[in-house]
């Protein structure tokens, strides 16, 4: 399976859709990676970090391989506050998804919404159980 998504991996996670806690394990991974990635941005950016310290502390922190790490690395000297802006889109629609579910739960058409949402999880996402 190729990289997944924040939404895909928080949407699979709250339907079930990872088969054990093993099955979620590159979903934590990849979390891991963008949260050393903010990390990353704000170091360079804020901090003043060289390329050399933000790219040992991808080394150390995540399972990033050489060449990911110097691609990331350049990324994020390239377009200051990506990492951020991708975790604040990450936690809006969290925020968006979370209220309208609230209030569906108030909804005779509650389980009309669940239904459509697991299919275009299902579609965006890949409906697969990790194995």
């Amino acid at each position: 399976m190729g990289k997944v998504g924040p939404v895909c991996g928080v949407a699979r996670s709250q339907l079930g859709l990872y088969a054990d806690p093993y099955s979620q394990f590159g979903a934590l991974t990849l979390e891991l990676e963008r949260a050393a990635r903010l990390v990353v941005d704000t170091g360079l950016h804020a901090k003043g970090w060289s390329r050399h310290k933000a790219v040992d502390y991808l080394r150390a922190n995540t399972a990033l391989g050489e060449a990911d790490i110097n691609a990331e690395v350049d990324r994020y000297i390239a377009w200051p506050g990506q990492a951020l802006a991708y975790k604040v889109g990450e936690l809006k629609i969290q925020e968006l998804r979370a209220r309208r579910s609230r209030s569906s739960a108030q909804d005779s058409t509650s389980e009309s919404f669940t239904s459509r949402f697991r299919q275009r999880v299902a579609t965006a996402c890949g409906a697969r159980n990790e194995d």
